[in-house]
């Protein structure tokens, strides 16, 4: 933090890329669930009872939680030996091209959330462990970087691209921090075994951990900083 690194390398290739042309891309799982998602608010926007936005987002939630269900079971018994063999031996073989698949499918869809979600069904059907999935999800980190890079390119302003590379050299570094060590590379890993199986014990647990973790801790932080 002393020596300013990221902060520093950031600014110097925003001012190489500054000015060049840049592209608009468009999410393909935009451009199929955007006419769903427009239908179903503008069917919740047409009543007054209740508040179509929080509709929407309980509608959200229900969906995700019915689809995961049901992708998983499908999953499980219909190509569970095709998938595993083709995962195994292609795509999550090894770390390197397991990360680059997640940064590769991060800046298709332009998500790193669908990114992640992609694989939930999979490791609940068994057919991809924990430390399979980990590499991709690293690599889903960088990937969602490009979108904020290619937006920025569009202002053609110094500070706005300055903080895109600085997204993306945290987490290249952070990666290159956490990975080559394997004591390293563990500890989240078994953090993520142990919530898991809290959370299995106890349904309420992830919900807590989301609310401590995401709201509590940061605000606490921000009242502390103020």
């Amino acid at each position: 933090m002393k020596t300013n690194f990221i902060g520093r390398s950031a600014y110097w290739l925003a001012e190489l890329f500054v000015g060049t042309d840049t592209v608009t891309f468009n999410s393909p799982v935009k451009m199929v669930t955007n006419p769903a998602v427009n239908l179903i608010t503008d069917l919740f926007k047409a009543q007054d009872l209740f508040n179509p936005y929080w509709l929407v987002l309980i509608t959200a939630f229900i969906m995700l939680f019915i689809s995961l269900k049901y992708l998983t079971i499908v999953i499980r018994n219909l190509v569970i030996f095709k998938l595993e063999a083709f995962f195994d031996t292609h795509i999550f073989k090894t770390w390197n091209r397991a990360l680059m698949f997640g940064v590769a499918i991060t800046i298709l869809v332009q998500s790193s959330s669908i990114t992640t979600s992609l694989v939930v069904p999979l490791a609940g059907a068994g057919i991809l462990t924990l430390r399979q999935i980990f590499p991709y999800t690293l690599g889903s980190n960088i990937g969602t970087t490009f979108t904020a890079i290619l937006a920025s390119l569009v202002t053609a302003s110094v500070t706005p691209l300055a903080v895109a590379f600085a997204h993306l050299l945290f987490n290249v570094f952070g990666i290159l921090v956490v990975w080559p060590f394997p004591i390293i590379r563990n500890i989240p890993i078994k953090m993520a075994e142990v919530f898991a199986a809290l959370a299995v014990k106890n349904r309420i647990f992830p919900f807590m951990y989301i609310v401590v973790m995401f709201f509590i801790i940061p605000l606490t932080l921000i009242l502390i900083m103020s």
